[in-house]
Protein backbone atom coordinates (compact mmCIF):
# COMPACT_ATOMS: atom_id res chain seq x y z
CA UNK A 1 0.00 0.00 0.00
CA UNK A 2 2.89 2.36 0.80
CA UNK A 3 4.44 1.83 -2.65
CA UNK A 4 1.09 2.45 -4.32
CA UNK A 5 0.63 5.60 -2.28
CA UNK A 6 4.06 6.89 -3.25
CA UNK A 7 3.38 6.12 -6.92
CA UNK A 8 0.03 7.91 -6.76
CA UNK A 9 1.60 10.95 -5.08
CA UNK A 10 4.36 11.01 -7.69
CA UNK A 11 1.82 10.82 -10.50
CA UNK A 12 -0.19 13.66 -9.00
CA UNK A 13 2.93 15.82 -8.72
CA UNK A 14 3.88 15.06 -12.34
CA UNK A 15 0.34 15.80 -13.53
CA UNK A 16 0.32 19.11 -11.67
CA UNK A 17 3.68 20.04 -13.15
CA UNK A 18 2.46 19.12 -16.66
CA UNK A 19 -0.69 21.21 -16.20
CA UNK A 20 1.32 24.20 -14.99
CA UNK A 21 3.87 24.04 -17.83
CA UNK A 22 3.25 25.94 -21.06
CA UNK A 23 2.21 23.90 -24.12
CA UNK A 24 5.56 24.80 -25.73
CA UNK A 25 8.65 26.84 -25.00
CA UNK A 26 8.20 30.40 -26.24
CA UNK A 27 10.67 31.36 -28.96
CA UNK A 28 12.10 34.87 -28.72
CA UNK A 29 14.09 36.43 -31.54
CA UNK A 30 16.44 39.19 -30.39
CA UNK A 31 17.82 41.59 -33.00
CA UNK A 32 20.13 44.61 -32.85
CA UNK A 33 19.07 47.17 -35.42
CA UNK A 34 20.71 50.23 -36.97
CA UNK A 35 18.76 52.72 -34.84
CA UNK A 36 16.62 53.10 -31.78
CA UNK A 37 12.84 53.24 -32.34
CA UNK A 38 11.41 56.52 -31.05
CA UNK A 39 8.79 57.31 -33.73
CA UNK A 40 6.12 54.68 -34.44
CA UNK A 41 4.33 56.56 -37.24
CA UNK A 42 5.86 55.38 -40.57
CA UNK A 43 3.80 57.90 -42.52
CA UNK A 44 4.91 60.96 -40.53
CA UNK A 45 8.60 60.08 -40.99
CA UNK A 46 10.70 58.46 -43.70
CA UNK A 47 13.16 57.05 -41.12
CA UNK A 48 14.00 53.45 -42.05
CA UNK A 49 13.62 52.20 -38.47
CA UNK A 50 10.01 53.43 -38.46
CA UNK A 51 9.44 51.67 -41.80
CA UNK A 52 10.84 48.47 -40.27
CA UNK A 53 8.32 48.93 -37.46
CA UNK A 54 5.58 49.45 -40.05
CA UNK A 55 6.43 46.19 -41.81
CA UNK A 56 6.07 44.33 -38.52
CA UNK A 57 2.72 45.81 -37.56
CA UNK A 58 0.90 46.79 -40.75
CA UNK A 59 0.14 45.18 -44.09
CA UNK A 60 -0.12 46.67 -47.58
CA UNK A 61 -2.49 46.36 -50.52
CA UNK A 62 0.39 45.36 -52.81
CA UNK A 63 4.08 44.57 -52.32
CA UNK A 64 7.18 43.93 -54.43
CA UNK A 65 8.73 40.50 -54.82
CA UNK A 66 12.40 39.63 -55.22
CA UNK A 67 12.26 40.55 -58.93
CA UNK A 68 10.77 43.99 -58.13
CA UNK A 69 7.44 42.85 -59.56
CA UNK A 70 4.30 44.22 -57.85
CA UNK A 71 2.15 41.48 -56.32
CA UNK A 72 -1.19 41.62 -54.43
CA UNK A 73 -0.94 41.45 -50.64
CA UNK A 74 -4.17 42.49 -48.86
CA UNK A 75 -5.87 42.64 -52.25
CA UNK A 76 -7.49 39.45 -53.56
CA UNK A 77 -8.25 40.64 -57.10
CA UNK A 78 -8.42 43.85 -59.10
CA UNK A 79 -9.60 45.02 -62.48
CA UNK A 80 -9.12 48.06 -64.73
CA UNK A 81 -11.78 49.50 -67.03
CA UNK A 82 -11.09 49.46 -70.81
CA UNK A 83 -10.44 53.21 -70.79
CA UNK A 84 -7.82 52.69 -68.01
CA UNK A 85 -9.58 55.22 -65.77
CA UNK A 86 -11.39 53.08 -63.19
CA UNK A 87 -9.48 50.73 -60.92
CA UNK A 88 -11.42 48.37 -58.64
CA UNK A 89 -9.68 46.45 -55.84
CA UNK A 90 -11.29 43.66 -53.79
CA UNK A 91 -9.84 42.85 -50.36
CA UNK A 92 -9.00 39.32 -49.24
CA UNK A 93 -11.32 37.49 -46.83
CA UNK A 94 -10.41 37.26 -43.16
CA UNK A 95 -8.45 40.49 -42.75
CA UNK A 96 -8.66 41.74 -39.16
CA UNK A 97 -7.14 44.61 -37.17
CA UNK A 98 -5.23 43.79 -34.02
CA UNK A 99 -8.14 45.20 -32.00
CA UNK A 100 -10.42 42.49 -33.40
CA UNK A 101 -12.36 44.66 -35.84
CA UNK A 102 -12.56 43.64 -39.52
CA UNK A 103 -10.49 45.50 -42.09
CA UNK A 104 -12.78 47.50 -44.38
CA UNK A 105 -12.30 49.29 -47.68
CA UNK A 106 -13.20 52.51 -45.88
CA UNK A 107 -10.16 52.01 -43.62
CA UNK A 108 -7.99 51.52 -46.69
CA UNK A 109 -9.31 54.61 -48.49
CA UNK A 110 -8.48 56.75 -45.44
CA UNK A 111 -5.03 55.10 -45.24
CA UNK A 112 -4.24 55.80 -48.89
CA UNK A 113 -5.20 59.45 -48.46
CA UNK A 114 -3.05 59.92 -45.35
CA UNK A 115 -0.05 58.23 -46.99
CA UNK A 116 -0.48 60.20 -50.21
CA UNK A 117 -0.32 63.52 -48.36
CA UNK A 118 3.27 62.74 -47.30
CA UNK A 119 4.70 60.52 -50.02
CA UNK A 120 6.28 61.51 -53.33
CA UNK A 121 4.53 58.82 -55.38
CA UNK A 122 1.31 59.21 -53.42
CA UNK A 123 1.11 62.91 -54.22
CA UNK A 124 1.45 62.23 -57.94
CA UNK A 125 -1.15 59.45 -57.81
CA UNK A 126 -3.66 61.67 -56.02
CA UNK A 127 -3.04 64.52 -58.46
CA UNK A 128 -4.55 62.37 -61.23
CA UNK A 129 -7.28 60.80 -59.06
CA UNK A 130 -10.79 62.20 -59.49
CA UNK A 131 -12.41 59.99 -56.87
CA UNK A 132 -11.36 57.42 -54.29
CA UNK A 133 -14.18 55.61 -52.51
CA UNK A 134 -15.37 52.41 -50.80
CA UNK A 135 -18.61 51.22 -52.50
CA UNK A 136 -18.83 48.37 -49.99
CA UNK A 137 -16.82 46.86 -47.12
CA UNK A 138 -14.44 44.93 -49.39
CA UNK A 139 -14.20 47.15 -52.49
CA UNK A 140 -11.89 50.10 -53.13
CA UNK A 141 -12.70 52.15 -56.22
CA UNK A 142 -10.25 54.62 -57.77
CA UNK A 143 -11.35 56.81 -60.67
CA UNK A 144 -8.58 58.65 -62.52
CA UNK A 145 -8.70 61.87 -64.50
CA UNK A 146 -6.38 60.34 -67.09
CA UNK A 147 -4.59 57.02 -67.60
CA UNK A 148 -1.66 56.67 -65.19
CA UNK A 149 1.12 54.13 -65.51
CA UNK A 150 2.26 53.90 -61.89
CA UNK A 151 -0.89 52.94 -59.96
CA UNK A 152 0.31 49.52 -58.77
CA UNK A 153 3.93 50.70 -58.38
CA UNK A 154 2.67 53.45 -56.06
CA UNK A 155 0.47 51.21 -53.91
CA UNK A 156 3.20 48.55 -53.79
CA UNK A 157 6.26 50.71 -53.07
CA UNK A 158 8.71 49.08 -50.72
CA UNK A 159 10.03 51.78 -48.47
CA UNK A 160 9.55 55.22 -47.03
CA UNK A 161 6.85 56.16 -47.18
CA UNK A 162 5.15 52.78 -47.53
CA UNK A 163 1.34 52.90 -48.01
CA UNK A 164 0.59 50.90 -44.86
CA UNK A 165 -3.08 50.19 -44.22
CA UNK A 166 -4.41 51.40 -40.86
CA UNK A 167 -7.81 51.53 -39.13
CA UNK A 168 -9.78 54.61 -40.13
CA UNK A 169 -9.35 56.08 -36.62
CA UNK A 170 -5.57 56.21 -37.12
CA UNK A 171 -5.69 57.05 -40.82
CA UNK A 172 -7.93 60.05 -40.14
CA UNK A 173 -5.27 61.73 -37.99
CA UNK A 174 -3.65 64.74 -39.67
CA UNK A 175 -0.64 63.36 -41.62
CA UNK A 176 1.48 66.16 -40.14
CA UNK A 177 0.70 64.88 -36.62
CA UNK A 178 2.49 61.81 -35.26
CA UNK A 179 0.44 58.75 -34.40
CA UNK A 180 0.92 57.51 -30.85
CA UNK A 181 -0.77 54.14 -31.35
CA UNK A 182 0.18 51.30 -33.69
CA UNK A 183 -2.82 49.09 -34.49
CA UNK A 184 -2.38 47.22 -37.75
CA UNK A 185 -3.45 43.98 -39.40
CA UNK A 186 0.06 42.69 -40.01
CA UNK A 187 1.91 39.56 -38.84
CA UNK A 188 3.14 41.05 -35.54
CA UNK A 189 1.44 42.99 -32.74
CA UNK A 190 3.32 45.90 -31.19
CA UNK A 191 3.56 45.69 -27.40
CA UNK A 192 3.42 49.38 -26.58
CA UNK A 193 3.35 48.58 -22.84
CA UNK A 194 6.84 47.03 -23.18
CA UNK A 195 8.29 49.67 -25.50
CA UNK A 196 11.18 51.50 -23.85
CA UNK A 197 12.83 54.00 -26.22
CA UNK A 198 16.57 53.80 -25.73
CA UNK A 199 16.29 50.18 -24.65
CA UNK A 200 13.95 47.93 -26.61
CA UNK A 201 10.79 47.48 -28.67
CA UNK A 202 8.72 44.30 -28.44
CA UNK A 203 6.47 42.52 -30.94
CA UNK A 204 4.50 39.29 -30.57
CA UNK A 205 3.08 36.94 -33.16
CA UNK A 206 -0.39 37.87 -34.39
CA UNK A 207 -2.33 34.62 -33.90
CA UNK A 208 -5.17 35.76 -36.17
CA UNK A 209 -3.03 36.79 -39.13
CA UNK A 210 -3.86 34.88 -42.32
CA UNK A 211 -0.80 34.73 -44.60
CA UNK A 212 -1.13 34.54 -48.34
CA UNK A 213 -0.62 31.09 -49.85
CA UNK A 214 2.35 32.10 -52.02
CA UNK A 215 5.91 31.66 -50.69
CA UNK A 216 7.50 34.71 -49.10
CA UNK A 217 9.43 36.77 -51.66
CA UNK A 218 11.03 40.06 -50.59
CA UNK A 219 8.09 41.95 -49.01
CA UNK A 220 5.39 39.97 -50.84
CA UNK A 221 3.85 36.54 -50.43
CA UNK A 222 3.03 34.60 -47.30
CA UNK A 223 4.18 36.29 -44.12
CA UNK A 224 4.39 33.18 -41.94
CA UNK A 225 5.62 34.01 -38.44
CA UNK A 226 7.73 31.22 -36.92
CA UNK A 227 8.71 32.83 -33.61
CA UNK A 228 6.48 33.90 -30.73
CA UNK A 229 8.18 37.13 -29.78
CA UNK A 230 10.63 39.59 -31.31
CA UNK A 231 12.71 42.02 -29.26
CA UNK A 232 14.56 44.89 -30.90
CA UNK A 233 17.46 45.51 -28.53
CA UNK A 234 19.02 48.96 -28.84
CA UNK A 235 22.81 48.77 -28.52
CA UNK A 236 24.34 52.06 -29.73
CA UNK A 237 27.94 50.81 -29.90
CA UNK A 238 28.63 48.48 -32.85
CA UNK A 239 31.48 46.66 -31.11
CA UNK A 240 29.12 45.89 -28.24
CA UNK A 241 26.55 44.61 -30.77
CA UNK A 242 29.15 42.23 -32.20
CA UNK A 243 30.11 41.00 -28.72
CA UNK A 244 26.44 40.40 -27.94
CA UNK A 245 26.03 38.31 -31.11
CA UNK A 246 29.17 36.31 -30.38
CA UNK A 247 27.93 35.69 -26.84
CA UNK A 248 24.46 34.63 -27.95
CA UNK A 249 22.74 37.60 -26.27
CA UNK A 250 21.24 38.63 -29.62
CA UNK A 251 20.43 36.50 -32.65
CA UNK A 252 20.92 39.04 -35.44
CA UNK A 253 22.72 42.31 -36.21
CA UNK A 254 21.06 44.22 -39.01
CA UNK A 255 24.13 46.19 -40.13
CA UNK A 256 27.72 45.17 -39.41
CA UNK A 257 30.48 47.69 -40.16
CA UNK A 258 32.93 46.03 -42.58
CA UNK A 259 35.87 46.58 -40.22
CA UNK A 260 34.21 44.30 -37.65
CA UNK A 261 33.39 41.49 -40.09
CA UNK A 262 36.64 39.54 -39.44
CA UNK A 263 35.60 39.00 -35.81
CA UNK A 264 32.36 37.38 -36.92
CA UNK A 265 33.70 35.42 -39.88
CA UNK A 266 36.02 33.47 -37.58
CA UNK A 267 33.14 32.13 -35.47
CA UNK A 268 31.48 28.96 -36.78
CA UNK A 269 28.25 29.91 -34.99
CA UNK A 270 27.88 33.11 -37.03
CA UNK A 271 26.80 33.56 -40.65
CA UNK A 272 27.24 36.80 -42.61
CA UNK A 273 24.91 37.60 -45.51
CA UNK A 274 23.62 40.56 -47.51
CA UNK A 275 19.85 40.79 -47.30
CA UNK A 276 19.46 43.95 -49.39
CA UNK A 277 21.48 42.96 -52.44
CA UNK A 278 19.99 45.86 -54.42
CA UNK A 279 21.95 48.20 -52.17
CA UNK A 280 21.39 51.73 -50.95
CA UNK A 281 22.27 55.24 -52.14
CA UNK A 282 23.98 57.74 -49.82
CA UNK A 283 22.53 61.25 -50.18
CA UNK A 284 23.12 64.81 -49.00
CA UNK A 285 19.78 66.65 -48.83
CA UNK A 286 19.67 70.44 -49.24
CA UNK A 287 17.25 72.73 -47.41
CA UNK A 288 16.35 75.42 -49.95
CA UNK A 289 14.51 77.54 -47.37
CA UNK A 290 17.66 78.60 -45.49
CA UNK A 291 21.04 80.06 -46.38
CA UNK A 292 23.36 79.23 -47.97
CA UNK A 293 21.58 76.48 -49.92
CA UNK A 294 18.65 78.69 -50.86
CA UNK A 295 21.06 79.74 -53.63
CA UNK A 296 21.13 77.21 -56.51
CA UNK A 297 24.66 78.24 -57.52
CA UNK A 298 25.96 77.43 -54.04
CA UNK A 299 24.37 73.99 -54.37
CA UNK A 300 26.00 73.61 -57.80
CA UNK A 301 29.37 74.37 -56.23
CA UNK A 302 28.72 71.59 -53.71
CA UNK A 303 28.19 69.05 -56.50
CA UNK A 304 31.70 69.80 -57.78
CA UNK A 305 33.28 69.95 -54.32
CA UNK A 306 32.10 66.58 -53.03
CA UNK A 307 33.99 63.35 -53.71
CA UNK A 308 31.93 60.16 -53.62
CA UNK A 309 34.92 57.94 -52.99
CA UNK A 310 35.84 59.73 -49.77
CA UNK A 311 32.32 59.25 -48.43
CA UNK A 312 32.34 55.57 -49.39
CA UNK A 313 35.78 54.92 -47.92
CA UNK A 314 34.91 56.63 -44.64
CA UNK A 315 31.44 55.16 -44.15
CA UNK A 316 31.50 51.77 -45.84
CA UNK A 317 35.23 51.19 -45.89
CA UNK A 318 35.29 47.96 -47.88
CA UNK A 319 35.27 48.17 -51.71
CA UNK A 320 33.52 44.79 -51.76
CA UNK A 321 30.47 46.57 -50.34
CA UNK A 322 30.42 49.86 -52.26
CA UNK A 323 30.74 51.47 -55.68
CA UNK A 324 30.91 55.00 -57.05
CA UNK A 325 27.83 55.86 -59.09
CA UNK A 326 27.40 59.23 -60.80
CA UNK A 327 23.81 58.56 -61.71
CA UNK A 328 20.80 60.10 -59.98
CA UNK A 329 19.02 56.76 -60.42
CA UNK A 330 20.76 53.61 -59.16
CA UNK A 331 23.56 52.01 -61.12
CA UNK A 332 22.34 48.67 -62.40
CA UNK A 333 18.77 49.93 -62.78
CA UNK A 334 16.99 50.64 -66.10
CA UNK A 335 17.38 54.42 -65.69
CA UNK A 336 21.10 54.43 -64.89
CA UNK A 337 22.82 57.29 -66.71
CA UNK A 338 25.82 59.52 -66.04
CA UNK A 339 24.73 62.09 -68.61
CA UNK A 340 25.72 65.54 -67.38
CA UNK A 341 27.22 64.20 -64.14
CA UNK A 342 30.52 62.83 -65.47
CA UNK A 343 32.60 65.66 -63.95
CA UNK A 344 30.60 66.04 -60.73
CA UNK A 345 31.16 64.43 -57.31
CA UNK A 346 34.91 63.98 -57.88
CA UNK A 347 36.30 66.66 -55.56
CA UNK A 348 37.01 69.35 -58.17
CA UNK A 349 37.97 72.08 -55.71
CA UNK A 350 39.03 74.63 -58.33
CA UNK A 351 35.75 74.42 -60.26
CA UNK A 352 33.73 74.49 -57.03
CA UNK A 353 35.58 77.62 -55.85
CA UNK A 354 34.92 79.31 -59.19
CA UNK A 355 31.17 78.66 -58.99
CA UNK A 356 30.99 79.64 -55.31
CA UNK A 357 32.77 82.93 -56.08
CA UNK A 358 30.16 83.75 -58.74
CA UNK A 359 27.25 82.85 -56.46
CA UNK A 360 27.39 85.88 -54.19
CA UNK A 361 27.89 83.65 -51.12
CA UNK A 362 27.84 85.94 -48.07
CA UNK A 363 29.68 83.72 -45.60
CA UNK A 364 26.63 82.35 -43.76
CA UNK A 365 27.65 79.03 -42.16
CA UNK A 366 25.85 75.96 -43.49
CA UNK A 367 24.33 74.00 -40.60
CA UNK A 368 25.00 70.32 -41.27
CA UNK A 369 23.02 67.88 -39.12
CA UNK A 370 25.47 65.14 -38.11
CA UNK A 371 24.08 61.76 -37.07
CA UNK A 372 26.52 60.05 -34.76
CA UNK A 373 24.89 56.74 -33.89
CA UNK A 374 24.05 54.91 -37.13
CA UNK A 375 26.75 52.52 -38.32
CA UNK A 376 27.86 53.23 -41.86
CA UNK A 377 26.41 56.75 -41.80
CA UNK A 378 28.10 58.47 -38.88
CA UNK A 379 30.99 59.89 -40.94
CA UNK A 380 28.92 61.38 -43.77
CA UNK A 381 28.64 64.87 -42.31
CA UNK A 382 32.25 65.01 -41.15
CA UNK A 383 33.53 64.09 -44.62
CA UNK A 384 31.28 66.76 -46.15
CA UNK A 385 32.52 69.37 -43.69
CA UNK A 386 36.14 68.84 -44.70
CA UNK A 387 35.34 68.87 -48.41
CA UNK A 388 33.14 71.97 -48.29
CA UNK A 389 35.55 73.98 -46.15
CA UNK A 390 38.18 73.46 -48.86
CA UNK A 391 36.13 75.59 -51.27
CA UNK A 392 35.47 78.38 -48.77
CA UNK A 393 32.09 77.42 -47.32
CA UNK A 394 31.74 77.95 -43.59
CA UNK A 395 30.32 74.90 -41.84
CA UNK A 396 28.48 74.55 -38.52
CA UNK A 397 28.50 70.82 -37.75
CA UNK A 398 25.84 69.89 -35.18
CA UNK A 399 26.07 66.31 -33.82
CA UNK A 400 23.00 64.40 -32.61
CA UNK A 401 21.54 60.90 -32.63
CA UNK A 402 19.52 59.85 -35.67
CA UNK A 403 16.13 60.02 -33.98
CA UNK A 404 16.78 63.60 -32.86
CA UNK A 405 17.81 64.42 -36.42
CA UNK A 406 14.58 62.86 -37.74
CA UNK A 407 12.56 65.31 -35.65
CA UNK A 408 14.90 68.27 -36.27
CA UNK A 409 14.78 67.97 -40.07
CA UNK A 410 11.00 68.53 -40.02
CA UNK A 411 11.53 72.09 -38.72
CA UNK A 412 11.39 74.99 -41.17
CA UNK A 413 12.84 77.47 -38.68
CA UNK A 414 15.60 80.00 -39.47
CA UNK A 415 19.15 78.87 -38.75
CA UNK A 416 19.37 80.88 -35.53
CA UNK A 417 16.19 79.24 -34.20
CA UNK A 418 17.03 75.59 -34.76
CA UNK A 419 16.90 75.45 -38.54
CA UNK A 420 19.30 73.52 -40.74
CA UNK A 421 21.00 73.62 -44.14
CA UNK A 422 21.58 69.96 -45.03
CA UNK A 423 21.44 66.45 -43.63
CA UNK A 424 22.69 63.05 -44.77
CA UNK A 425 20.91 59.75 -45.16
CA UNK A 426 20.51 56.82 -47.53
CA UNK A 427 17.72 55.31 -49.60
CA UNK A 428 17.19 51.73 -50.70
CA UNK A 429 17.78 51.46 -54.44
CA UNK A 430 14.18 50.28 -55.07
CA UNK A 431 12.97 53.52 -53.45
CA UNK A 432 14.75 55.75 -55.96
CA UNK A 433 14.32 53.85 -59.21
CA UNK A 434 12.57 56.68 -61.07
CA UNK A 435 11.76 60.42 -60.89
CA UNK A 436 8.37 59.82 -59.28
CA UNK A 437 9.45 57.41 -56.53
CA UNK A 438 12.65 59.26 -55.58
CA UNK A 439 11.60 61.53 -52.71
CA UNK A 440 14.63 63.82 -53.06
CA UNK A 441 13.76 64.49 -56.73
CA UNK A 442 10.31 65.72 -55.66
CA UNK A 443 10.31 69.51 -56.11
CA UNK A 444 6.69 70.21 -55.24
CA UNK A 445 7.49 73.02 -52.78
CA UNK A 446 5.50 72.62 -49.55
CA UNK A 447 4.52 69.07 -50.58
CA UNK A 448 8.14 68.01 -51.08
CA UNK A 449 9.86 66.13 -48.30
CA UNK A 450 12.15 67.83 -45.76
CA UNK A 451 14.19 70.42 -47.65
CA UNK A 452 11.10 71.67 -49.51
CA UNK A 453 12.67 71.90 -52.96
CA UNK A 454 10.50 73.87 -55.39
CA UNK A 455 10.90 73.74 -59.18
CA UNK A 456 8.15 73.78 -61.79
CA UNK A 457 10.36 72.27 -64.51
CA UNK A 458 11.19 69.19 -62.44
CA UNK A 459 7.54 68.70 -61.54
CA UNK A 460 6.44 68.87 -65.18
CA UNK A 461 9.05 66.26 -66.07
CA UNK A 462 7.92 64.01 -63.22
CA UNK A 463 4.34 64.30 -64.49
CA UNK A 464 5.50 63.45 -68.02
CA UNK A 465 7.38 60.40 -66.73
CA UNK A 466 4.30 59.16 -64.85
CA UNK A 467 2.11 59.52 -67.95
CA UNK A 468 4.56 57.72 -70.26
CA UNK A 469 4.50 53.93 -70.74
CA UNK A 470 7.24 53.46 -73.35
CA UNK A 471 10.50 52.50 -71.53
CA UNK A 472 12.74 54.30 -74.04
CA UNK A 473 10.75 57.51 -73.69
CA UNK A 474 10.71 57.14 -69.90
CA UNK A 475 14.51 56.92 -69.87
CA UNK A 476 14.77 60.04 -72.04
CA UNK A 477 12.55 61.93 -69.59
CA UNK A 478 14.60 60.63 -66.64
CA UNK A 479 17.76 62.00 -68.29
CA UNK A 480 16.05 65.38 -68.66
CA UNK A 481 15.31 65.27 -64.93
CA UNK A 482 18.92 64.41 -64.21
CA UNK A 483 20.14 67.36 -66.30
CA UNK A 484 17.67 69.73 -64.64
CA UNK A 485 18.99 68.64 -61.24
CA UNK A 486 22.33 70.13 -62.23
CA UNK A 487 20.69 73.54 -62.69
CA UNK A 488 18.42 73.20 -59.66
CA UNK A 489 20.11 70.66 -57.34
CA UNK A 490 17.80 69.06 -54.78
CA UNK A 491 20.34 66.60 -53.36
CA UNK A 492 23.75 65.09 -54.01
CA UNK A 493 23.99 61.31 -54.60
CA UNK A 494 27.09 60.08 -52.75
CA UNK A 495 27.53 56.53 -54.06
CA UNK A 496 26.00 53.10 -53.55
CA UNK A 497 26.67 50.48 -50.91
CA UNK A 498 25.38 47.26 -49.42
CA UNK A 499 25.39 46.34 -45.76
CA UNK A 500 26.33 42.96 -44.28
CA UNK A 501 23.87 41.34 -41.87
CA UNK A 502 25.07 38.82 -39.31
CA UNK A 503 22.98 36.02 -37.77
CA UNK A 504 23.62 33.08 -35.49
CA UNK A 505 23.56 29.79 -37.38
CA UNK A 506 20.57 28.50 -35.42
CA UNK A 507 18.42 30.93 -37.46
CA UNK A 508 17.00 29.94 -40.82
CA UNK A 509 14.55 31.42 -43.30
CA UNK A 510 16.00 34.96 -43.39
CA UNK A 511 14.48 36.50 -46.52
CA UNK A 512 16.88 37.76 -49.18
CA UNK A 513 16.88 39.87 -51.20
CA UNK A 514 14.64 42.35 -49.45
CA UNK A 515 14.79 46.17 -49.40
CA UNK A 516 13.69 46.35 -45.76
CA UNK A 517 13.80 44.20 -42.63
CA UNK A 518 11.51 41.17 -42.91
CA UNK A 519 11.36 39.02 -39.77
CA UNK A 520 8.51 36.72 -40.78
CA UNK A 521 9.64 33.34 -42.14
CA UNK A 522 12.60 33.42 -39.71
CA UNK A 523 12.89 30.27 -37.60
CA UNK A 524 14.99 29.90 -34.46
CA UNK A 525 16.06 26.43 -33.39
Amino acid sequence: MLKIGRRLAGALVAAAAFAAAPAYAQTTLKVALHSDLKIIDPIWTTALISTHHGNMVYDTLFAMDDKLQVKPQMVDKWEVSPDKLTWTFTLRDGLEWHNGKPVTAEDCVASIKRWAARDSMGQKLMSVTADLSAPDAKTIKMVLKQPYGLVLESLGKTSSNVPFMMPKEQASVDPNTQLTEAVGSGPFIFKKDEWKPGEKAVYVKNPKYKPRSEPASALSGGKVVKVDRVEWIWIPDTQTQVNALLGGEVDMIEIVPPDLLPLLQKDKNIKVLATNTWGRQYSMRFNVLTKPFDNAKVRQAVLYALSQKEFLDANSGNPDYYKECKSVFPCGSPLESTKGWEDKLSGNVAKAKEILASSGYDGTPAVLLHQTDVAGHNNLATVAKAQLEKIGLKIDLQPMDWQTLVSRRAKRDPLDKGGWSAYFTSWGSPDVLNPVSAAFVNAACDKATFGWTCDETIEKLRDAYAAETDPAKQKAIAEQVQLRLLEYPTFAPLGQFTTPTAIRTNLSGVITPTPALALWNVEKK
